[in-house]
């Protein structure tokens, strides 16, 4: 069987964090413009929508050989609101270096992920620790995001099979929903999406665990050109279960198919001095 955790960071690989390990700058900063439309193709046909050309340019839209980005991201508990600054190199969607950069407190703490294998650098102790798969499920670095996020990888096109519902009200756009095949076995039973108009820039998914009950939503917003390329520049995760919780990765400057050296993913990188 396979292992089907939905995600794209991005690639979701951020869903959720293939956001997370889908982007990733070095001191290099492009200009992000903000745009009112989604500058994509439109996949708006006679009949409704071209489904399967929505969710492949979907599945890859935050994808590349390899990219380099700063991101903020903003945890929010009942009574307590903190951001940590963060810089991300990835190559495909296999290997992928988070450095916090702030604030002092949380400064140089990492995480380095090659392929299913996960570490985190805990600067203030001088330590590499390796998470084991007891620990899939804990919180990554405090947010609502698990180290599982993290790690895995399923694909819309593989282990999912996917219908158009309709047009959707609220939010405004194209409903697709994406079930679990049989032989995948993961968190999520079923996936709504909603798309833009155009079915090219993702608003809203929905997440429903194996009970088919509603566990988190993800919210696209603020959508910006990042080396040519309209993606919506703000994400909010938000679960169903922890009333008050959410967590927002707001992207400030993405460098896709950026010159990232291999050398970038080795524990020695994640140990050296910040």
């Amino acid at each position: 069987m396979r292992d089907g955790l939905c995600r794209r960071s991005g690639q979701f690989g951020v869903l959720a964090v293939s956001m997370l390990t889908a982007w990733a700058a070095t001191g290099v900063e492009e200009t992000a413009q903000e745009t009112g439309v989604s500058g994509g193709p439109s996949f708006v046909t006679e009949s409704g929508l071209d489904l399967d050309a929505v969710v492949a340019y979907f599945e890859d839209l935050y994808r590349s050989d390899s990219s380099i980005a700063e991101a903020e991201l903003t945890v929010t508990k009942p009574g307590r609101t903190r951001s940590l600054d963060m810089k991300m190199w990835t190559r495909g969607t296999e290997k992928a270096l988070v450095v916090i950069q702030g604030p002092p407190r949380e400064k140089g703490m990492a995480t380095l992920k090659v392929g299913d294998n996960l570490w985190n650098y805990m600067p203030r102790i001088h330590r590499t620790i390796r998470i084991p798969s007891s620990m899939m499920q804990s919180s990554w670095m405090g947010s609502d995001f698990t180290n599982d996020d993290v790690v895995r990888e399923s694909s819309f096109r593989d282990d999912y099979t996917h219908e158009l519902v309709g047009k959707s009200e609220a939010p405004s756009g194209w409903l697709i929903r994406f079930h679990a095949k049989p032989d995948v076995v993961g968190l999520w039973n079923r996936l709504d999406l909603v798309v833009d108009e155009d079915g090219t820039i993702p608003i809203q998914a929905q997440f429903f665990d194996r009970r088919d009950e509603l566990a988190r939503s993800m919210y696209w917003s603020d959508v910006k050109v990042f080396s040519g390329r309209p993606i919506p520049s703000r994400l909010t995760l938000i679960p169903e279960d922890e009333e008050g919780n959410r967590t927002v990765m707001a992207y400030k400057s993405v460098v896709f198919n950026a010159d990232v050296p291999d050398a970038m993913f080795s524990l020695s990188e994640l140990e050296q001095s910040r």
